[in-house]
């Protein structure tokens, strides 16, 4: 090669390199599913060499934990994307929204996220990495955000006061993540349009069940923008 050329040749960051791999990673996810996620598959997409998986990251596991910290990162910015009305109801079912959209465009790494993939290995690892509950802190920086809209659900006065922001969140995940994972299991086949006939009327039981009246409850969710 010329001196000249070699002069021109960019070389990446370590960072640069990790960003490729998990890039790389998750659009491997997204086309082929996660039975396609090895190290020489994902260099070749990133354009990098095999090494680079096990020297910039250390192996296999600890990619699929970056991805996994990637994909609550991403459903992190999708919750701040939400909208901010003065309706904190229908704010949380927007939030509800974002969540089975961000599943919708990826569900395998959904699947990986939450612990449903095939490809397991990760989940040792995710125990010694994180912190001593368990969580992530990409996971932790989403779950933090639905903890505070709770919050200001609370405040708003439309439901019993001494209900804990945080245990209504988690109530708010758990409900949206059973929805989200059986209709990426096209157990909703039998229903026309899954948000308006299951993910909306659960929506306003819960709200109703925390004791915001059903009206309420009815308009806060039909007004959601994003509620398709």
């Amino acid at each position: 090669m010329p001196k000249d050329a070699k002069q021109r040749v960019v070389r990446l960051t370590s960072q640069q390199i990790t960003e490729r791999l998990v890039d790389a990673a998750m659009t491997l996810l997204a086309e082929e599913g996660p039975s396609e996620i090895k190290a020489r598959s994902v260099a070749e997409v990133a354009q990098v060499s095999t090494m680079s998986v096990y020297y910039h990251l250390g192996g296999l596991p600890e990619l699929l934990q970056a991805v996994i910290d990637k994909g609550f990162e991403d459903l992190n910015r999708a919750f701040h994307a939400v909208t901010r009305t003065e309706d904190p109801a229908a704010d949380l079912f927007g939030i509800a929204v974002a969540c089975r959209q961000l599943a919708q465009s990826n569900p395998h790494l959904y699947d990986l996220m939450f612990g449903l993939s095939t490809r397991g290995g990760y989940r040792q690892l995710r125990r010694s990495r994180t912190t001593h509950s368990g969580r992530s802190e990409a996971f932790k920086a989403a779950y933090s955000y639905l903890v505070g809209e709770c919050a200001r659900f609370v405040d708003s006065g439309r439901v019993r006061s001494d209900q804990d922001p945080e245990a209504i969140a988690t109530q708010l995940w758990s409900c949206v993540h059973g929805f989200v994972t059986l209709e990426l299991g096209d157990h909703f086949a039998q229903f026309q349009d899954p948000v308006r006939d299951v993910l909306q009327p659960m929506m306003v039981n819960l709200l109703v069940g925390m004791g915001d009246a059903a009206d309420q409850a009815r308009t806060s969710v039909a007004i959601t923008p994003c509620a398709r």
